[in-house]
């Protein structure tokens, strides 16, 4: 069975004091309109990939991307074989660590354009 996958966002993990100035400077300097989520973790800056700012977990602030799947457990097991691995499930997404220790995420399908830019993969 296949399944698809692409980048939807890159996020700014930022220390929950920052976030309204981090929100605030990004939305202007990519022109961006600014969209809340409910709860105030998040800020979207909506384009063709996603620019969102994130209150942070102390000691977790910086940048990590998103991928987006139609099937997180496939997409999960592919990047594994490739080095990946698994930090943490959160809901119905994965926190990975890239083979150069960085973080990164693979998310259900979340953006408005899916699925235009994706990979099939076997």
């Amino acid at each position: 069975m296949t399944h698809r996958s692409r980048v939807c966002a890159v996020l700014f993990d930022v220390a929950a004091q920052d976030f309204e100035q981090v929100t605030e400077f990004w939305s202007a300097a990519l022109q961006r309109e600014v969209v809340p989520d409910s709860d105030g973790r998040y800020a979207t800056l909506e384009g063709e990939i996603d620019v969102l700012v994130q209150s942070a977990i102390p000691g977790r602030e910086g940048m990590h991307i998103d991928i987006e799947t139609d099937d997180v457990d496939a997409e999960v097991a592919r990047l594994e074989g490739l080095g990946a691995r698994r930090r943490e499930q959160v809901r119905d997404w994965w926190v990975m660590i890239a083979p150069d220790g960085r973080p990164f995420c693979v998310v259900p399908v979340q953006s408005k354009s899916w699925p235009a830019g994706t990979v099939e993969w076997p």
